[in-house]
């Protein structure tokens, strides 16, 4: 039986060079590299001890809560929290059930393309591991927040957004055969990490969006040996390393040149990763200061996110928000996943 309330929150992440060479088949045949970057957004999950015998799931910012139905995941409407709560209690309870409460909310809307769905999961699996006592590290708790989605249920999508959500801070990380990841903390100076977060500017287009049909496109095309989805992945590929050299010199204009011609590339990769809007919020933002922009994430809406010198911030921010988007700062955060416990 828990004794004591267990919480945990884990950031969610801008990806700034290398969006789909973490998936699969890809990464496994040629290797995949990304660059990423955490960001004071997160996702909260709390465990409360129960004394009915029940268990429940509640998603406040989705005004949704259900009790636990086991064997049927795939039907729940909290199909992440059902499937976490059981993957824990199977691999480190004996499957004995834990009566609680899991109660999550996350600070952006599912499909923003910042991550927010692993980084729910990862904060579910970790308050879960503190919880049961579960000897896991953070490699460990995001390769089975991976296997949770991904696996278990059947969810399309890359890697990096579990292992950003668990170590946090600006990372390398490199995906190679086998499910083996390396995850590289780059260190850059104090001074570098403060322009670059004082030249990033992110914007939500205001619609979210599915990424299971773009990534399931991007498979099909890799899976297939597409000649033009391949070359464009050996380019984003390259442009996280260049991303990465660039990053730690601080040297924001070739950052920029980087992004420009990798938004290019990303596009390649799959027909509905740009949309109307994204596209008029793209021009805005190049009329107004922004040096170069993609979308976070798998594409087709979302949050976007800009370079831009810090002393055209504001005109950047306030033009996009004009244009219907919803812009602002970033701050970015270099810790991962934490979990404590009170009560």
């Amino acid at each position: 039986m828990l004794l004591h309330k267990t919480r945990a929150r884990a950031p969610l992440r801008l990806g700034l060079a290398g969006g789909g060479t973490d998936l699969s088949p890809y990464c496994d045949e040629y290797g995949g590299a990304i660059l990423n970057v955490t960001i004071d957004r997160y996702a909260f999950a709390s465990i409360t001890p129960r004394d009915d015998g029940r268990v429940i799931f509640e998603a406040d910012d989705l005004d949704v809560g259900e009790q636990l139905r086991p064997g049927e995941a795939r039907q729940s409407r909290l199909m992440l929290h059902q499937g976490v709560y059981q993957r824990m209690i199977n691999d480190f309870n004996d499957g004995r059930s834990v009566p609680m409460t899991l109660k999550t909310t996350v600070d952006a809307p599912a499909g923003s393309g910042l991550g927010s769905s692993s980084a729910l999961v990862v904060a579910m699996v970790d308050a879960m591991r503190t919880a049961l006592g579960a000897p896991l590290g953070q490699y460990d708790v995001a390769h089975l927040a991976f296997e949770i989605e991904r696996i278990d249920l059947g969810l399309s999508g890359g890697r990096q957004d579990q292992y950003a959500a668990a170590f946090g801070g600006i990372n390398f990380i490199e995906f190679l055969a086998q499910d083996r990841v390396i995850v590289n903390p780059l260190r850059a100076s104090t001074d570098v990490v403060r322009e670059l977060e004082s030249s990033v500017v992110i914007c939500f287009s205001g619609a979210s969006r599915s990424s299971a049909e773009i990534i399931d496109q991007q498979t099909s095309a890799m899976t297939s040996k597409n000649a033009k989805t391949i070359e464009a992945l050996h380019q984003l590929k390259n442009d996280a390393t260049e991303m990465k050299r660039a990053l730690l010199v601080g040297n924001i204009g070739k950052m920029a040149e980087i992004l420009s011609h990798s938004w290019k590339a990303k596009q390649a990769t799959a027909k509905a990763i740009s949309t109307s809007t994204l596209e008029n919020l793209y021009e805005v933002a190049l009329g107004n200061g922004a040096l170069a922009g993609k979308v976070s994430g798998a594409g087709g809406g979302g949050f976007m996110f800009f370079l831009v010198y810090p002393e055209n911030r504001f005109r950047l921010i306030s033009a996009l928000n004009a244009a219907g988007g919803q812009a602002s700062p970033a701050k970015f955060t270099n810790r991962g996943c934490e979990t404590w416990q009170f009560g």
